[in-house]
């Protein structure tokens, strides 16, 4: 039983850190594209309106703003242990050395639903976008080619094909492909800047009255509905290994990405709001829909246009994490050692950024995620609460270890951290604890069929990690 929590040292995961198998390229402005690149998408673009007339009214803004305080704490603890070990995998690698095997294979393998989940639910949901702005343009996509087999179509063959692009473009490297993503990110941040700026002129204070129709009550159910809209951050975890500072880049990408994002979403909700009456936003796609309503119909048509390029964005990192965290546990032994090969020409993970693309682009094309969306929810609540035990842990055991931040009030915020994790998860559907569990019970399966015996770290702790390069 002991052997299930035999735990990699500090000092192996240190030195892995400093390993050539990855190409150190991300700064810290890559860093901070690459967090807000995952954090901004369905959520500015479709949330703000649908929380807005459902739950909180104008008061969706505070909604916003306690959930990005559930993630600041969150963010604050993987700040800490992500610039103490800076290492590919994020919460697996830390679970690895501050509890044992065991439980970092169950994270990498919450993780890995996490990611894959998220991408092709992003996926899917690029497809009504495309489909509306090609619309626009005269053009008709028939009905079976955008729907699922489950509604009655055959398949969704555009959210099939922009990810197939966005897995195209990783497996060339990312020292290429960053390039590409800074680009989309910095068109979503040009279309939230548009919509404000052309979007204040039309704001209306007597549309803020109500301020909050729903009470408190819809101010938090609001928080709790907006909360993944700040998913994304804890991907940066991922990138350790290629980023070239990462003790002071990390914490940088992290932090500056949770506060941008929440910034945009605070003006945008004011603004949106008071535009037009909260009873209005109940549509998918309210920033443009306030436009319409105002007469900035061309202004509404760029919008169309920049969630579409800006979407791929979050298709792009939730591939890339979930490529890390195959990785990192191939490295390992926990599984196949093709999924830590890398490729001399690209310097990149191939065989895994395809496998990965390919399974997340049948999931987007062929299976209806509505029920499985909360799967990405308890999933990503779990490895924050992991997040923050591993900042406790690592304080007690390594407390003279360099750190390129540190949590305040240990271990009073990180406990915080967990508890408000905890309390979402047992408020999520039972539907969703039974899928949860059926995943992790695959999970042990497969620790016990495959990882346990060929796990590259011996029963005395100590690695004979030997993996090589692929051609």
């Amino acid at each position: 039983m002991a052997n299930l929590f035999k735990k990699k040292s500090v000092t192996q995961l240190l030195g892995e850190s400093k390993s050539k198998t990855l190409t150190k390229t991300l700064g810290a402005f890559d860093l901070t594209m690459l967090g807000i690149g995952a954090i901004i998408g369905t959520g500015v673009l479709v949330l703000t309106g649908l929380v807005a007339a459902r739950d909180a009214g104008p008061a969706v803004i505070f909604s916003f703003m306690i959930a990005a305080i559930v993630c600041g704490f969150a963010a604050l603890c993987y700040a800490e242990v992500a610039s103490t070990l800076p290492v590919s995998g994020s919460v697996y690698t830390y679970s690895y050395a501050t509890i044992g095997e065991f439980v970092a294979h169950l994270m990498g393998w919450t993780l890995l639903s996490v990611y894959v989940v998220t991408t092709a639910a992003v996926a899917g949901g690029w497809t009504g976008y495309f489909h509306n702005l090609v619309s626009g343009l005269g053009l008709e996509i028939p009905k079976a080619l955008l729907t699922i087999p489950s509604q009655g179509g055959m398949v969704n063959l555009p959210a099939v094909i922009v990810t197939l692009v966005i897995t195209w473009l990783l497996s060339r490297g990312t020292k290429e492909s960053k390039r590409v993503n800074n680009i989309m990110v910095l068109i979503k941040i040009g279309i939230v800047v548009l919509f404000i700026a052309v979007g204040v002129f039309y704001v209306k204070p007597e549309n803020w009255i109500p301020f909050a129709p729903y009470g408190l009550s819809g101010v938090f159910a609001g928080g709790a509905a907006v909360f993944f809209a700040f998913l994304g951050f804890d991907a940066l975890a991922t990138s350790a290994e290629e980023v070239k500072n990462p003790q002071r880049d990390l914490p940088i990408g992290i932090i500056a990405s949770l506060v941008i994002c929440t910034i945009i979403y605070v003006v945008v909700c004011l603004v949106m709001t008071g535009m037009v009456s909260y009873k209005e936003l109940d549509v998918p796609e309210a920033m443009a829909y306030v436009l319409e309503v105002v007469g900035q119909d061309k202004v509404a048509g760029i919008i169309a246009i920049g969630a579409v390029i800006g979407i791929m964005a979050v298709i792009f990192a939730y591939i890339y994490a979930t490529t890390r965290v195959f990785f990192a546990m191939s490295r390992d032994g926990l599984l196949p050692e093709s999924f830590a090969k890398i490729n001399k020409k690209t310097e990149a993970p191939t065989f895994t950024v395809w496998l990965t693309g390919i399974g997340s682009a049948l999931i987007a094309g062929f299976i209806d995620l509505k029920e499985l969306s909360n799967l990405a929810n308890i999933g990503a609540l779990l490895t924050f609460a992991m997040v923050g035990v591993s900042v406790i842990i690592l304080r007690k055991t390594h407390p003279k270890l360099q750190r390129g931040f540190m949590v305040p009030l240990v271990p009073i915020l990180p406990i915080i951290s967990i508890a408000c994790c905890l309390f979402l998860m047992v408020n999520l559907p039972l539907k969703t604890w039974m899928y949860f569990g059926v995943w992790l019970a695959i999970g042990v399966v497969v620790y016990f069929v495959y990882s346990k015996k060929h796990s590259h770290l011996k029963d005395d702790g100590s690695s004979q990690d030997n993996l090589e390069q692929a051609n």
